[in-house]
């Protein structure tokens, strides 16, 4: 929701599309009003801040609508910054480009046996890495002083 600069959305509700509707800001819209009386006819206009893309339409969209806003860079103005879209998709040239894909190929069956023969021989492997290692440093003067020996723990007895 911080991102600065760009903004696309499809259809959110409830919080989330007010803080967007706020993120787009207000434009000014031009209103008109008119009174119609007996002996006269009055037509008001204004200029009024709006929602640029109101929280309403937010919640509001459809399946492939979308809305927005993009920035631009001071060398590239944009005139037309907010947007409402839609995707239209050409189903046919979809049908006629998945019907061309091709099976993925099987490269190798993994069972659950494989897995753990893997595991148990890495775990093996890495029992052995750990004897050769304690077996150097208990010969060596220096790394033998670093090796903390378990204690056995003995059961209370009542």
């Amino acid at each position: 929701m911080n991102i600065v600069g760009n903004v696309i959305s499809g259809q959110v509700m409830g919080e989330t599309a007010d803080q967007l509707s706020k993120r787009f800001g207000k434009i000014n819209q031009d209103k008109q009003s008119i009174t119609i009386q007996t002996t006269d006819i009055m037509i008001n206009r204004s200029k009024q801040l709006d929602s640029a893309i109101p929280a309403s339409t937010i919640s509001t969209l459809s399946s492939g609508e979308f809305v927005g806003m993009v920035a631009d860079d001071p060398d590239q103005k944009i005139p037309l910054k907010f947007f409402h879209a839609e995707i239209i998709n050409d189903y046919e040239e979809i049908i006629r480009e998945e019907t061309a894909f091709l099976p993925l190929p099987k490269i190798r069956e993994i069972t659950a046996q494989m897995i753990q023969e893997k595991y148990t021989s890495i775990k093996s492997e890495i029992e052995q890495i750990v004897e050769i290692q304690m077996e150097n440093m208990m010969e060596s003067p220096e790394l033998s002083k670093l090796i903390i020996k378990k204690k056995a723990i003995q059961p209370k007895s009542k």
